[in-house]
């Protein structure tokens, strides 16, 4: 099966003419992307309409099997897409700029395997750089191609066309953990759950209170569950070195503030001995140090703010940092997100 994209933009391009946005200012220089369009082996057209014998339409008009047994599903922003499939898919065209997700529920019910070639299409001024862009495909196992590019998915490419091989190009295996540090309302969190947003299998380890009694943060609590893919698994615990070390599927744990607080909590350690804290915390590295499954966690950035006025504040203060100085000593990723973007450390 032969796929030649004429275009991998959205329906206005990018960028998009006339937009004065910054991820448009910020093509310039770069071949602009037209809309969307797909031919299939030179005989069959997206949208699907009369197509020659030999060739099936799937997933209610958004897949196409050819005659060798080659099967693709496009899969735009506006429409769900069917999950079943007999068979994983040999090339997917995705949407990814607003929920990722999808790629990870595909994974989930079997249609995405490894050996899936995943394309993201559909791209525009949603991402702010190109740059961007690539640095999101790279974690969810995706990559993108020029307008004109010529997908190959079968055993013999023909000269001058990109084979398309596994899910994602030049891949490197993700870090094993990964500490997201910054301040309040960075855009740390968010970032954090983009690291882990097309994965099959994802536990969300929710480390602070419910709410229950505080509208405030009860909203910011149904606010960061909103945000969250529907097919993640939640668990609500302050034994971290626990679930970490019991762990099958990749954590996102959210936060190590909230946890800290609780352990302080549990501990009477606010006015009293906080021999126990430590004690906790010395776990928590233990098994961060071992862990065998992906973990991403989200800490607060504490060294940047006052100095708190009192010898509790600065009790918690203090040991945020050493807690999260020790993580990030045994992190192959440790990044800084400020005003939402990210920084490498």
């Amino acid at each position: 099966m032969k796929l030649l994209l004429t275009g991998t933009a959205g329906p206005a391009g990018w960028p998009e003419p006339g937009c004065p946005c910054a991820s448009c200012a910020g093509t310039a220089g770069i071949p602009a992307r037209r809309p969307f369009g797909l031919v299939v082996d030179d005989v069959a057209v997206f949208p699907w309409t009369g197509v020659p014998r030999g060739y099936s339409v799937l997933a209610d008009g958004l897949g196409l099997a050819g005659p060798d047994g080659r099967r693709l599903l496009y899969a735009p922003a506006d429409r769900e897409v069917p999950l079943g499939a007999d068979v994983p898919y040999d090339v997917v065209l995705i949407d990814l700029l607003d929920r990722p997700e999808r790629l990870g529920a595909l994974r989930r019910a079997g249609a995405v395997d490894s050996g899936t070639t995943v394309v993201a299409v559909g791209l525009d001024h949603r991402v702010r750089s190109p740059g961007e862009l690539d640095r999101r495909l790279r974690l969810w196992g995706a990559f993108a191609v020029p307008d004109g590019t010529v997908l190959d998915i079968g055993d013999a490419p023909a000269e001058g066309t990109f084979r398309g091989a596994g899910s994602v190009r030049d891949a490197v295996p993700p870090p094993r953990r990964a500490l997201i540090l910054g301040g309040s309302r960075s855009g740390k969190s968010a970032e954090a759950e983009l690291r882990l947003a097309a994965d099959p299998y994802v536990t969300y380890v929710a480390t602070g209170p419910t709410g229950e009694g505080d509208p405030e943060w009860a909203a910011r609590v149904r606010a960061h569950r909103v945000r969250r893919p529907a097919h993640w698994d939640t668990v609500e615990t302050t034994d971290l070195a626990g679930a970490i070390r019991a762990a099958t599927a990749p954590l996102l744990i959210d936060g190590l503030g909230t946890w800290l607080a609780a352990v302080f909590d549990e501990h009477a350690a606010w006015d009293g001995d906080r021999t126990p804290v430590d004690g906790r915390c010395d776990e928590l590295v233990g098994a961060w140090r071992e862990a065998r499954e992906r973990v991403v966690a989200v800490s607060d950035e504490v060294g940047m703010g006052v100095v708190p006025a009192t010898a509790s504040g600065r009790a918690f203060r203090d040991a945020l940092g050493r807690l999260n100085e020790r993580l990030a000593a045994e992190s192959e990723d440790v990044t800084l997100v400020v005003a939402g973007r990210p920084l490498a450390l």
